[in-house]
This record gives C-alpha cells, sequence and structure tokens, in this order.
C-alpha cells in the first residue's frame, strides 16, 4: 500500500472532515490516517483506487487539489 496525503479545497468545518472521512471509508482498499480541514491521509491499494477516492470526495461536495499546487489557504 503506498502513503498518500489527498489536499482536499472547500472544507471548512467538522462536519466536512466527517463527510470526508466517511466519502473514504466506504472504499475498499484505502485505509483513512486522518482527515483535517484541507486534507486527508491515507493509504491507497492502487493508482485505480485513488480515483475511487477523487470521486468519492468529489460526490461528498469537495473538490481534491491535484499533488503538487497550493493555494495558500492552508
Amino acid at each position: 500500500m503506498k502513503k498518500e496525503t489527498i489536499r482536499i479545497e472547500g472544507m471548512g468545518c467538522a462536519h466536512c472532515v466527517g463527510a470526508v472521512r466517511s466519502a473514504l471509508a466506504g472504499i475498499p482498499g484505502v485505509v483513512v490516517h486522518e482527515v483535517s480541514i484541507g486534507a486527508a491521509s491515507v493509504e491507497i491499494g492502487s493508482d485505480a483506487i485513488l480515483q475511487f477516492a477523487v470521486q468519492a470526495i468529489n460526490q461528498a461536495g469537495y473538490t481534491v487539489r491535484p499533488s503538487g499546487t497550493e493555494s495558500g489557504n492552508e
């Protein structure tokens, strides 16, 4: 499994953290270590599963920021 930090835009409260945690927890092959405002630290079994994680976050109403970009709002 590969450790990833997923940067997430649109999170602003504990409800957002819970929504992202729930979205990620429902995906087989994803181990959620920590979710905080703006990011999720996970272990992912493959790049294909990472895409499922991104889709789940988007469906929860948030936007995944591509790796290597910074918004300056962290």
